[in-house]
Parts: C-alpha cells; sequence; structure tokens
C-alpha cells in the first residue's frame, strides 16, 4: 500500500518504492539469526532488513531509500517516491554519500559523490514492542548548505536517555544540486531541493516510523549549523501554516542564517549561469536542459569550480527566498511569529566566529574598511552604526594583550565585544557582529569572531526563540573553552572530547533526551537546569550556561590554527547556571536587535 500525502510544493506524490541497498555485513546476519531476531520492516514499497547491535542495544537500520534517485529528468526536481522494489534488502551499510563541496578555502579537494543518496537511518531500541511508539529525534547534519552525510551515530544519545526515543538521521542534496536557483530552475523544476528533500524525508518519518516503534505525533527535528539553519527553515516552512504536520518540536545548535536572496535575483543567477558555463552549457539564456543531460562528473567539477571560487570560507549555493516553501526572510517572518511546531530548544556556543574570519583587522580603519566590503550594500551611516552597537573599550584594544575566555557575566570593557582566547581589541570587535563577514583576504581564518557570530549564529538563534513565545522555548550557550564552533557536538553525540568530563556529556544529552521525550529540556541531576525558564523574547528572558570549572589545563591547536587552553579531567566539575540572556556579554540582546532593523540590506 502507498501513502498519498500533500508535498510542502503544492503537489501531490506518492510515496513508495526503494532500490537495493548495499551488501550487509554477514556476521551481523548470523548473529541476528541465532538471536532469533528476523529485524525485517515491509514499508509498503520496500522490505529492508535491519541488525541489532549488541553493544548499544539497538536495532539499527541502515541506507533506507526514502525517495527517487534525483537524477537526470529528476535532477531539480521535487523529491519523488521511487519504484516498488519487495525483494528483501539488507540494511546493514549506510547509502553513498552526497555530492561535496567545501568552503572556498587555498586548495579545497575535490570530494565526489553520488546522486543517488537521498537515504536515512534509523536506530531503535531493541524492545520498543514492549515499550510502545517512543519519541523520535531526526537529525539533520550541518555543513553550509555544501558538505556533510548522515552517517552520525545516534547510539550514545539514545543509551544516555534509557533508550527512550528513535532516531533517524538523513541525507539531502547539497551545493548545486540542492542549491541551484534562477528564474529558469523554478520554471522548469524546484529550487531549494535540498530543503524539499528533508522535508520529504520528514514526510516519511510520519508515514513508516511506526513500523520501527516510533511515535509520529511525537517527532523532534534537529541539527548544527546548516542543519540548524534548516530546522529554522522548517519552523518557517509555507509561512508557518503547517503546524505539527511534520514535527512536534524543534532543537536548532547554532543556526546558521545565510545570506537569503529572492531565487532570481541578481546573486543566485550569476552563480547559476557561473555553473552552467563551468559545466559547458553557456552563461547566457536557457541553459538548464543542457545542464541535467550532463554527466554527474562534468556536474560535480562544476559544482567545486563555483564553489572554490567564492570569498573565501563562504559556499556559492544556499537557500533562498522561493515564495512558496520559505516565503521571507528569517529576520522578518520570525519576528511576526508565523512559525510551525510547538515547542522550541535554541543553542549557540561561546566561541562561533573563530572559523570564518579574517586575522588582519588591527586598527579601527581596518575593521571600517572591511565593513565597507564585507556589506556593500550599506551606507557609511550604517557601518557606523555597527560599530557604535560594538563599542571597543579603550582598556582592551592592544593586540597584544591577555586572551581568555569570558564568563560572560563581566561588565565592559571585559566582555566578548573586545576579548577572547583568540584576539582582542579591534580583531575580536570584528568577530563580534557579521555574519558574512567571512573572509575578504585569502588567508587563514583566525579571529574576528563576535561581529560574526552574532550576526551569523548567535542572533538567528535568539530570534528564533522568541518566535516561539509565547509557545515553549528555551535557549542555552555552550561554554566549555574553547566552545568554538562545532565544538558541542561531540558532548551531545560522543564521543566526548577530552575537555568534556562524562558528568557534562550526560547532562548534556539528557537535556536533549528530555526535550524529545517530554518537549522540556529540564533535567533533575542540575539544579540550575531543573526548571528551565521558557524564554520571553524581551529584557527578562533567560538561558542556561553550560559550563564546567576545574579540572587539569592542556593546551590544543582549533581547526583554524589557534593555540587555547582548555581544561580535563582530573577534576572538572560542571558548572551550568541561568543567566539574563539579553545582558549577556555586555548587552547581547540590544545588538541583535540591532542587527534585525539593518537585516533587510543584507538580507537575511
Amino acid at each position: 500500500m502507498s501513502l498519498v500525502f500533500k508535498t510542502l510544493t503544492g503537489c501531490a506524490i506518492l510515496l513508495a518504492g526503494a532500490i537495493a541497498a548495499p551488501t550487509g555485513d554477514a556476521t551481523l546476519r548470523r548473529r541476528q539469526d541465532l538471536l532469533g531476531l528476523d529485524l525485517k520492516v515491509d514499508l509498503d514499497y520496500a522490505v529492508y532488513k535491519g541488525y541489532n547491535n549488541a553493544t548499544s542495544g539497538l536495532n539499527i537500520w541502515k541506507g533506507i531509500r526514502y525517495a527517487a534517485a534525483p537524477i537526470g529528468d529528476l535532477r531539480w526536481k521535487a523529491p519523488r517516491t521511487p519504484p516498488t522494489n519487495k525483494t528483501t534488502q539488507s540494511a546493514t551499510n549506510f547509502g553513498p554519500t552526497c555530492p561535496q563541496v567545501y568552503p572556498a578555502v587555498p586548495n579545497v579537494p575535490n570530494v565526489p559523490g553520488d546522486e543517488d543518496c537521498l537515504f536515512l537511518n534509523v536506530y531503535a531500541p531493541a524492545n520498543t514492542s514492549k515499550l510502545g511508539k517512543l519519541p523520535v529525534l531526526v537529525w539533520i547534519h550541518g555543513g553550509g548548505y555544501g558538505y556533510g552525510d548522515g552517517t552520525q551515530d545516534m547510539s550514545s544519545i539514545i543509551s544516555a536517555n534509557k533508550r527512550g526515543f528513535l532516531g533517524v538521521t538523513i541525507q539531502y542534496r547539497l551545493g548545486a544540486f540542492g542549491f541551484l536557483s534562477s528564474s529558469e530552475v523554478k520554471a522548469k523544476g524546484v529550487v531549494n531541493a535540498g530543503l524539499l528533500d528533508q522535508a520529504f524525508a520528514l514526510a516519511w518519518v510520519q508515514s513508516y516510523i511506526s513500523k520501527f516503534g516510533g511515535d509520529p505525533k511525537k517527532v523532534t527535528i534537529s541539527g548544527e549549523s546548516a542543519g540548524g539553519g534548516s530546522v529554522m527553515y522548517h519552523a518557517m516552512a509555507k509561512g508557518g501554516t503547517l503546524g505539527t504536520t511534520l514535527w512536534q518540536n524543534g532543537i536548532a545548535a547554532s543556526p546558521y542564517l545565510v545570506a537569503q536572496y529572492d531565487f532570481n535575483a541578481t546573486v543566485p543567477t550569476q552563480r547559476f549561469y557561473a555553473f552552467s558555463s563551468a559545466a559547458g552549457c553557456g552563461s547566457s539564456g536557457a541553459v538548464l536542459d543542457c545542464i541535467k543531460a550532463k554527466d554527474s562528473a562534468t556536474l560535480q567539477q562544476a559544482n567545486w569550480n563555483v564553489g572554490a571560487a567564492q570569498t573565501y570560507g563562504t559556499w556559492a549555493f544556499l537557500p533562498v527566498t522561493d515564495y512558496s516553501y520559505i516565503q521571507q526572510l528569517p529576520s522578518v517572518q520570525l519576528k511576526v511569529k508565523k512559525v510551525n511546531g510547538e515547542n522550541m530548544l535554541v543553542g549557540n556556543n561561546a566561541n562561533e566566529g573563530a572559523l570564518f574570519v579574517p586575522p588582519t583587522i588591527s586598527t579601527l580603519a581596518d575593521l571600517t574598511a572591511w565593513l565597507k566590503v564585507e556589506f556593500p550594500n550599506l551606507s557609511d551611516e550604517d557601518i557606523q552604526a555597527i560599530l557604535d552597537a560594538n563599542p571597543a573599550s579603550a582598556a582592551v584594544v592592544d593586540p597584544a594583550a591577555p586572551k581568555f575566555a569570558t564568563n560572560g557575566l563581566t561588565p565592559p570593557p571585559v566582555t566578548a565585544v573586545n576579548v577572547s582566547q583568540v584576539a582582542t581589541g579591534q580583531q575580536q570587535r570584528g568577530d563580534i557582529s557579521s555574519w558574512i563577514l567571512t573572509t575578504y583576504f585569502s588567508i587563514p581564518l583566525t579571529f574576528l569572531q563576535n561581529i560574526y557570530a552574532e550576526s551569523t549564529f548567535v542572533c538567528p538563534s535568539y530570534w528564533l526563540n522568541s518566535a516561539y513565545d509565547p509557545k515553549s522555548s528555551y535557549h542555552y550557550q555552550y561554554s566549555v573553552p574553547f566552545a568554538g564552533h562545532t565544538d558541542d557536538i561531540s558532548a551531545y553525540f560522543g564521543p566526548s572530547a577530552p575537555n568534556q568530563s562524562p558528568a557534562f556529556s550526560l547532562a548534556f544529552r539528557q537535556i536533549w533526551g528530555n526535550m524529545v521525550m517530554k518537549s522540556n529540556p529540564s533535567i533533575a541531576s542540575e539544579a540550575a537546569a531543573s526548571n528551565w525558564p521558557v524564554w520571553t523574547g524581551d529584557e527578562k528572558s533567560r538561558m542556561l550556561n553550560l559550563n564546567e570549572t576545574g579540572g587539569t589545563p592542556y593546551t590544543t591547536v582549533t581547526q583554524f590554527g589557534a593555540t587555547v587552553t582548555q581544561f580535563m579531567d582530573p577534576g572538572l566539575q560542571n558548572a551550568i547556571s541561568v543567566a539574563n540572556a539579553w545582558a549577556w556579554e555586555g548587552g547581547r540582546g540590544k545588538r541583535c536587535e540591532f542587527w534585525r532593523g539593518i537585516a533587510g540590506k543584507v538580507p537575511i
């Protein structure tokens, strides 16, 4: 039996069909048979046979096809159901990874993938039949909408929550394959194909997760960086009219807010023709049919060529305003609170920006020139307003001054506006506000974190929280030094980093777990987190600061080359506290409202 549902692009599509998954592991199959575990799941359109992991106690199905291969004429079309295949298929290996494109950096590698990549994976407690239908956590991977895959292991977070929910990880089209945009693409297919893939996977969960022991009425979607940004987009989908059709709760970690142009604006159109030209199809006129006729290797090379030519640290192909699935800018729609779902947990990291910005700014003149290059649509008055919103203190302007992690509470001049473990003065000031301030200079990314961090990750997280008032919404900051972008993932999914103690990782995993199982992240084991304050969207907004104290110091080199001090056992203790999110770091709430005020000029 197939399921008909109304797709989020407005047309009816059948969910059915599958093709053979990769050959499974014979040892796993023998162990499963000896245990008497069949683990065959009939999805109506296909039958998949998973395996039991004796260590985690989970039943796992990998490489489940949820949509037809988006190849040939289905390139840049809405996801569709594949043909039916009722031959039992092994589900012990992940499906192929989508074509990848990394951010523009010197000597960026070209990592090939397979366009036939719309697969998902399910992790379910082995005793779900006795427990009844369990809540479900869906993970949407990050990677700038250009790279990443669905291979995240969900075993640790499920085990840390007494196997109280299922986990699902998904893949979606990336780069030019998922986010190519122009008038022609929209007229002959769809733009934002990658987001529509995600939505199609969520519809699959609604239709079939009960066959694995999951409850489709208790689905939590989650993601980090571009995955967190995806959660934001699904919160905004269809103008916020979907309600709880696809999911109930959301968890958005470091939601990545990109410059979001109209689908037919100059920037995405220029990149569309750059891609077409690189594929040998010309740089003007109707070219999409020519592009679709090209072999995959040619298109993947074109994807890499256009990506590598972008401003340092950025991606070429990103979500756009399509006026169907994504109808407005986040800064606009979130303000009027038109959102889907019921409950939202949002987090940011203490040092989000360090991975994305250049180390060359040391004077006010440098910073001003940089802002003008990065924000060409802003007037001199707008640039001055950015500087005024992020005041530099004379007490902390020396690039050679001591660098340390702030506690978020110390009044100016000692705030993240001026100092972190990797920068002080104008460099750190630049790090505070600009999400587009990725790098004008072709040199390694190092400093300039707070302007970038707040405008790209932190302020969008505040806006998303505020959109759920008076619904239930909660916020945290991950502050365990160094707390750079993506450093939090190992704490809630594992394996934990040396600076994340077992007690801290357990608390973080249970925070996520309670959001999934109870729609509230409060945990009894930590006093400050036992009655998590609901976000109010004003000066009274409270968040939890997730940190540790004590421990043994050690030095490490971050992924962008800076040396920082972190702390490991013995001696680590959880330091989780409630803080005023608006007053945090010298008035972060007011700076986020400032960014919302000029967001339309960016645009975000």
